[in-house]
């Protein structure tokens, strides 16, 4: 790979090392540390073209994958017919139809529906998680990230990722399961996956889609 290829540059306090992300888009993001000086990012770029090749051509398949007819949004696995209306300003689903805004707030408004559907969906399926844990959490968040589709605080918060919506519902009963876990063991050790396997049995399918696919769950 050509060092002079393009990316962008973000300097982090709390960054230790040089790390290098390829977006949704392909476009790739070089974090440095402040001591960090610019041409290291040149030289992560240059050690890791196979890697990127490869993160580029999975995103591809993803994006493949997850194709949808033009008019359409996803939803746990369905697709909603998209309706623009004038003059409205709130998204409201009619059965398999979804009604937006015809003017500039669309997008928006359309985030905003998704990200009251994923709280409701989240609370419904963390109650009996909860429940058969004996444990409580905390306040729960709907965030938009890149590379995190939830996280459990030490001190019980959640937050969980509103583009879980976009794809299978196993996605989010997988996402809650983890997170409601964590209220447990706070880490990753065996323990931690034993617990999991115990109430989700069959997580390393979800888990492993999203692994695959993630980073193609956009609208």
């Amino acid at each position: 790979m050509a060092i002079s290829e393009q990316f962008t540059v973000r300097r982090s306090q709390r960054a230790r090392r040089v790390r290098v992300r390829v977006e949704p888009d392909g476009s790739l993001l070089v974090t440095l540390p402040q001591s960090a000086s610019a041409s290291e990012a040149d030289d992560a770029i240059a050690q890791l073209g196979p890697w990127i090749a490869k993160r580029r051509e999975n995103l591809r398949l993803a994006r493949s994958a997850l194709a949808r007819p033009e008019g359409t949004l996803p939803l746990l696995g369905q697709l909603l017919t998209v309706r623009e209306e004038a003059g409205r300003t709130r998204v409201h689903r009619s059965g398999q139809r979804l009604l937006v805004p015809a003017d500039r707030r669309r997008d928006e408004a359309i985030e905003r529906w998704y990200r009251r559907q994923a709280k409701a969906e989240v609370v419904e399926r963390l109650r009996p998680a909860l429940t058969a844990l004996g444990v409580e959490c905390g306040p729960i968040s709907i965030r938009d990230q890149r590379t995190r589709w939830g996280s459990c605080s030490s001190s019980g918060a959640l937050s969980f990722n509103w583009r879980l919506l976009l794809g299978p519902p196993q996605l989010i009963d997988y996402v809650v399961w983890h997170e409601a876990c964590h209220l447990v063991v706070l880490d990753h050790s065996p323990r931690f996956w034993a617990l999991l396997e115990q109430h989700l049995p069959g997580y390393r399918e979800p888990r492993d889609w999203l692994r695959r696919n993630g980073a193609a769950l956009n609208l």
